[in-house]
């Protein structure tokens, strides 16, 4: 999907990204600014007030206030000090704020312009901002003691414009200071916007979630299940139908496929990664068609992409296909058969022999009749009895005697008639298979009894049978002791094993050549 206009994702959070750095920038110069005014103001302050103190306890102070003229001796030292210091007033004043010294000779005699009384009262470190003749200053004020007696006080102070002035001294270094986190903040955007720009194949927001929405729509609404999987075979992405056909919980994001309950068969097929195309499968209940192949963009390897399509429907349509087909086999064969035993008893008459005839006639009726009475006197599920007497008569033609044992009874209501058709039309065809590949006399036994709240169901046959070391392996889906044909075998048994389980019964092998199942029996 191209993008239509606009600015792509990665362009506009670089833009923001770039407006968020400059105003937190800018504001966090203005904070560092007013910061170091502050700063600066304490720094002075805490400078002035040191200076006034050693003024204050210079004995050359002391001894000049003795003097006739104090302000002959304190105004030169004053003004050294101020100089020495690059303060801009240093004043000796009385208690009461007589000044003795001052930069401005003419402000001497006069009084001193600020806050005195603290200091005038004995604090030794009072300090304040405050408008005085040469303008707003930072300064200082503290007493001169002659013992425990204020005798005198010293005002140390610099201007607000020379503090200022010493604070844009430090401006260069704050605005350097400014320009390197910006140029951090823009370097590190812009590698983000790259990052985003190729992650998001340079999308606008809106192209990004119009194509979310398209693509979900999509995902959810095809027929076919979709599994997507990493690299590593964590399931990255599942659609309904996938969740539907491996009975999936909710939580399978980001979980091993192998991990997340599926039929060992199809985890470990999955979680190879290997590419396969149309492979039957089986879950708990159902058929599935699984094909899988590798997930690349840009020739980059992403994982893979798992497809599924249910076969369970199709399945049984074969089945019952197949099983109508036998049917008319069947009667296309008895059809057969029985015109020509009524060309034979016809002949008989024409020639004379009615006895003969009848006698033809009796027999063969009564080896028909015997087997389809022993079916619907012993079998009372129809669906069953009726696919019976269909393989018997679809085995007598391969060559194959389909016998039902003495006292067979099979109970109406003991499991969905599907299933049991599943469970006995599988079993009886595998039986006659196996039977046309042992030796004369070719023969299968079907049987069935209630025994301990349970219904077992044998199907036996005169074939080879099955090796003991393959009993187990028997049931899995795929194993077969016939040649591949591309029709899907191997089925057979898994599928007989399923439907037992789905009733809460079992299947085994007993012997070589016989299964045994095992249903429970639901009683009213």
């Amino acid at each position: 999907m191209r993008r239509a206009g606009g600015w792509s994702l990665a362009r506009q959070l670089f833009a923001l990204q770039a407006a968020i750095a400059g105003v937190v920038l800018v504001a966090l110069a203005t904070a560092s600014w007013f910061q170091l005014r502050e700063a600066g103001r304490e720094a002075t302050a805490e400078e002035m007030l040191g200076i006034a103190h050693t003024l204050a306890a210079s004995p050359e102070v002391l001894a000049a206030l003795d003097d006739p003229d104090p302000t002959a001796v304190l105004q030169p030292l004053a003004e050294r000090v101020r100089l020495d210091t690059a303060t801009d007033f240093v004043v000796v004043m009385t208690p009461d704020g007589i000044r003795y010294s001052h930069p401005t000779p003419s402000e001497i005699g006069r009084r001193f312009i600020g806050m005195i009384e603290p200091a005038a009262a004995g604090e030794n470190d009072f300090t304040e901002t405050y408008t005085g003749t040469l303008g707003p200053s930072v300064r200082a004020v503290v007493p001169v003691f002659d013992g425990a007696r204020v005798v005198a006080l010293v005002s140390v102070g610099r201007t607000i414009t020379a503090v200022a002035r010493d604070l844009q001294r430090q401006v260069p270094l704050v605005l350097a200071a400014v320009a390197a986190a910006l140029l951090l903040a823009a370097a590190g955007s812009w590698l983000v916007s790259r990052w985003l720009r190729r992650s998001t194949h340079d999308l606008g927001p809106a192209e990004l979630a119009r194509m979310y929405e398209y693509y979900d729509a999509v995902l959810h609404a095809v027929r076919e299940g979709l599994l997507l999987l990493d690299r590593e075979g964590r399931v990255q992405l599942v659609n309904d139908e996938a969740r539907r056909l491996l009975a999936l919980p909710d939580d399978v994001g980001g979980r091993r496929v192998d991990e997340i309950g599926l039929p060992a068969p199809l985890g470990v097929a999955l979680a190879e990664g290997r590419a396969f195309d149309d492979e039957i499968h089986l879950t708990s209940d159902r058929i599935v068609v699984v094909s899988q192949g590798d997930a690349r963009w840009a020739g980059r390897h992403l994982g893979t992409v798992v497809t599924l399509r249910d076969h369970t429907e199709l399945r049984q349509l074969v089945s019952e296909l197949q099983t109508v087909r036998g049917f008319a086999d069947s009667l296309h064969a008895q059809a057969h058969e029985a015109a020509n035993q009524l060309h034979t008893v016809v002949s008989l008459i024409e020639l004379g022999r009615a006895d003969e005839a009848l006698e033809f006639a009796t027999a063969e009726l009564e080896t028909a009749q015997q087997l389809t009475d022993a079916v619907v006197a012993g079998i009372a599920v129809p669906e069953v009895a009726a696919l019976v007497v269909g393989k018997a008569a679809a085995a007598g033609e391969r060559g194959v005697e389909l016998r039902l044992e003495d006292g067979a009874r099979m109970p109406a209501g003991l499991a969905d008639p599907r299933d049991l058709v599943t469970i006995v039309g599988n079993l009886l065809d595998n039986a006659i298979d196996a039977a046309q590949e042992g030796p004369e006399p070719r023969w299968v036994r079907f049987g069935a009894g209630v025994d301990d709240d349970a219904v077992e169901l044998r199907v036996s046959d005169s074939g080879p049978g099955i090796a003991p070391e393959d009993a187990e392996r028997a049931f899995e889906r795929g194993y077969s002791t016939k040649p591949a044909d591309g029709m899907g075998r191997g089925l057979g048994l898994a599928l007989v094993r399923r439907a037992a389980q789905r009733h809460g019964g079992a299947v085994r092998l007993a012997g070589k050549a016989e299964f045994t199942v095992r249903l429970p029996l639901v009683r009213a």
